[in-house]
C-alpha cells in the first residue's frame, strides 16, 4: 500500500526555522545588553565625579552654612538628587583616612590638618574640562572657601571612552542587524521553497493573492514570536549564568533596559519573518512552471 503524504497550508520546518531565527536574535540581545551595560556604566562613573571644595579653617558654623546654601543653589549643581551636596568635617575625613592606611597621623603631628568640605555632585552639562575649571574659578570665589579640586583629565577621558565605545556599539549592531535581517529572510525563503508547488497550485484553481498569503504570514508572525521568546529567555539565562560568575556585573544590569530589548526582539523576529514570508510568497507566486522546477 502506497502512503500518501499531504502538506498542510503555510506549514513548514518548526523547529528549524524557529531555532535559526532564534539565534539570529540571540546575537543582537548580545549586543544589546552590552550597549546598555556601557551606558549604565557612564552613567555610575558620571554619578562618582564630585568636585571637593575644601573650607577654611576660620569658618565657622553660621558662615559654612551660608556657603553650603550658595553651592547648593548654584546652576551647575545637580538638583536632580535628593542630596546633591555632602559635608565631610575634618574629623570625619581623619578618621577614614586612618581606618584605610592604619596610620594615625594626628599622633605625630600633634593635630589634624584636615579641612572640612564639601562633596558636590555636578550636572552632566557641566561634566567637561573647561566647564569644570570654569566651575572651580566660580566657587573660589566665595567667601571662606580655601580650594577646590577635582580629578584634572578624568570627564575627558570619560567623554571620549564613552563616545568611542557608542560609536563601536552602534556600528556593530547595525551591521549585525543588516546580517541577520538576510539571514533570517534566507531561513524563511529555503523555508517556503518545498512549499512552491502547493501554493502555485492554489493560484491555479483561483484562489487569490491575500488569500494564498495569509497562512505563511500567520505562521511566519508566530514563529518570529517564538524565536524572540526563546532568544530572550536564553539571553537572560545567559546573564544571570555570568553575573553568577562575575557578581560585580549584577551593578551594571538594568531591569528596564533589558525589557527594552527584549520587547525588541520579539518585534525584530516578528516583523522581518512576516516580511520576508510576504515577499517569497509573492516571488514563487510570480514564477513560471518552468522556473519553479
Amino acid at each position: 500500500m502506497k502512503m500518501q503524504y499531504s502538506k498542510k497550508v503555510g506549514s513548514y520546518p518548526a523547529v528549524g526555522v524557529t531555532l535559526s531565527i532564534a539565534l539570529a536574535l540571540y546575537a543582537i540581545g548580545v549586543f544589546g545588553i552590552l550597549f546598555s551595560y556601557a551606558e549604565t556604566l557612564e552613567k555610575l562613573v558620571r554619578e562618582n565625579v564630585k568636585l571637593q571644595v575644601y573650607l577654611n579653617t576660620t569658618v565657622k558654623e553660621s558662615q559654612r552654612q551660608q556657603i553650603e546654601n550658595k553651592l547648593v543653589n548654584l546652576p551647575f549643581t545637580d538638583k536632580s538628587y535628593t542630596s546633591p551636596i555632602e559635608f565631610v568635617s575634618k574629623e570625619e575625613a581623619a578618621k577614614k583616612f586612618i581606618a584605610e592606611t592604619g596610620e594615625d597621623f594626628q599622633s605625630f603631628l600633634g593635630e589634624n590638618p584636615l579641612k572640612d568640605a564639601y562633596l558636590l555632585r555636578i550636572s552632566p552639562t557641566y561634566q567637561t574640562e573647561e566647564k569644570l575649571e570654569s566651575v572651580k574659578k566660580e566657587i573660589e570665589k566665595i567667601n571662606g572657601v580655601f580650594q577646590v579640586f577635582y580629578v584634572a583629565g578624568l570627564i575627558d577621558d570619560i567623554n571620549n571612552n564613552v563616545t568611542k565605545i557608542a560609536f563601536f556599539l552602534v556600528f556593530v549592531v547595525i551591521l549585525l542587524l543588516v546580517t541577520i535581517i538576510v539571514l533570517i529572510n534566507n531561513t524563511i525563503r529555503i523555508a517556503l521553497f518545498s512549499q512552491r508547488f502547493l501554493i502555485r497550485s492554489m493560484q491555479l484553481v483561483g484562489a487569490k493573492q491575500s488569500f494564498i498569503q495569509w497562512p505563511y504570514l500567520k505562521r511566519a508572525a508566530l514563529y518570529g514570536f517564538f524565536a524572540g521568546l526563546f532568544a530572550t529567555i536564553t539571553l537572560y539565562a545567559s546573564i544571570l549564568y555570568i553575573q553568577n560568575q562575575i557578581k560585580d556585573l549584577s551593578v551594571l544590569f538594568n531591569l528596564q533596559n533589558f525589557m527594552i530589548i527584549g520587547t525588541c526582539l520579539l518585534v525584530i523576529g516578528i516583523f522581518i519573518s512576516t516580511v520576508s514570508s510576504f515577499f517569497a510568497v509573492k516571488k514563487y507566486l510570480r514564477l513560471s512552471l518552468d522556473e519553479l522546477f
